[in-house]
């Protein structure tokens, strides 16, 4: 089959691989049908993301069709075509009861932290991604959710990761009606989270970016006031001054590990890899929220430390919420939203690149190239 093929940081390409085959009673064969490439598979692009292995098939973010399923799996039959999350779940353990699918106790040997990831390195379990024809989804009763019959494939292939995360990105925020919240970062899931904010009762919002490009995009998809940050000399001073010297009521943090803006994180964080990534949106988040205040991560931090102004947390009384996105609990809601027209994620698609041009689309999404915000690949 065709797969994506990582080479080693900033080289991927297609190549053919062996077949995945069924190992666990539990496990499904799906055959592909679409897949994103997400702005968190730049940090394993980028060869920021420890343990990222040559050989590895990227790839989180995937719909398709059930081809071959083990003796055990009860809840889908040959030929169901389904949207896989990006976790990999048990549904069993202590957190899985809890909802906490991202945190799965079961799915992930190499890690306590974070549970079984597609296609994001031996750190969330080394498991194979969707960027390729077939891929072998374990727990198959657990994830995997068949598609309402009339969704469009290319809403549906957003509701593995981005609309879920952009959500819960919101939904941490514990956003109170009337609040203003400021959102670090104009990507797929920065955008989801300035739409979603509104439906949690938000008064205003404001997106920071530095590409006036995705800025422009959010503007029309979100309808939120925006700023580029290289137009401001202090985005922290700027956002006190412009909510009344308070700061904002929720910061999200869409960003991550690469974020752009300072110096000293992109040479520490990016360069020479002493912390894990630029934590440069995180510092600008929590001098920007207001003191008593919540800050909601959803931006990709590798598992070691960052410097960040944890003083000014305890002082201000700074709520933190973060994890990965339980998407199988925010699944039901969000099939709603988007079949009652609220929700419209295939907006976000601009670019529709074959499986085999994997290395071009890498190439335009990770440089920014022929205003791309969100890409799919058609297999």
């Amino acid at each position: 089959m065709l797969a994506i093929n990582y080479r080693g940081p900033g080289r991927v390409r297609g190549s053919h691989k062996p077949m995945p085959e069924i190992l666990h009673p539990q496990d499904a064969i799906v055959r592909v049908t679409r897949s994103c490439i997400c702005g968190s598979d730049l940090h394993l692009y980028n060869g920021n993301v420890p343990d990222t292995r040559v050989g590895t098939t990227f790839g989180h973010e995937f719909t398709g069709v059930v081809e071959e399923i083990g003796q055990e799996v009860r809840n889908l039959k040959v030929g169901d075509q389904v949207l896989v999350p990006f976790n990999i779940a048990c549904g069993r353990c202590v957190f899985c009861q809890q909802g906490l699918y991202g945190n799965c106790h079961e799915s992930n040997p190499e890690a306590t932290a974070v549970g079984g990831i597609f296609g994001y390195s031996h750190t969330a379990g080394g498991y194979d991604g969707g960027q390729a024809e077939y891929v072998r989804v374990p727990y198959a009763d657990v994830g995997p959710t068949v598609i309402p019959a009339g969704m469009d494939l290319d809403d549906a292939v957003l509701l593995t990761d981005v609309v879920p995360t952009g959500y819960q990105a919101a939904e941490m925020g514990g956003i109170q009606v009337g609040d203003t919240v400021v959102v670090f970062g104009a990507g797929p899931v920065g955008i989801m989270a300035a739409k979603s904010a509104w439906l949690f009762g938000a008064g205003r919002g404001i997106v920071i970016d530095q590409l006036d490009y995705r800025l422009e995009f959010v503007q029309r998809y979100a309808q939120c006031e925006v700023y580029n940050f290289e137009s401001i000399e202090d985005p922290v001073l700027f956002i006190k001054k412009i909510t009344d010297h308070l700061g904002a009521d929720v910061c999200i943090d869409a960003v991550g590990a690469e974020a752009a803006g300072s110096a000293m994180q992109t040479i520490t964080g990016r360069k020479m890899l002493l912390q894990a990534g630029s934590a440069t949106a995180l510092q600008w988040a929590i001098n920007s929220v207001k003191k008593g205040g919540v800050v909601s991560i959803v931006g990709v931090y590798g598992p070691t430390g960052n410097m960040i102004p944890i003083g000014n947390v305890v002082n201000k009384g700074i709520t933190i919420r973060a994890n990965q996105t339980s998407v199988k609990r925010h699944l039901p809601r969000l099939i709603e939203h988007v079949q009652n027209g609220v929700l419209n994620p295939k907006e976000l698609i601009t670019h529709r690149i074959p499986l085999q041009d994997v290395s071009d689309a890498y190439r335009i999404f990770s440089d920014k190239l022929d205003g791309c915000i969100k890409p799919v690949l058609i297999t």
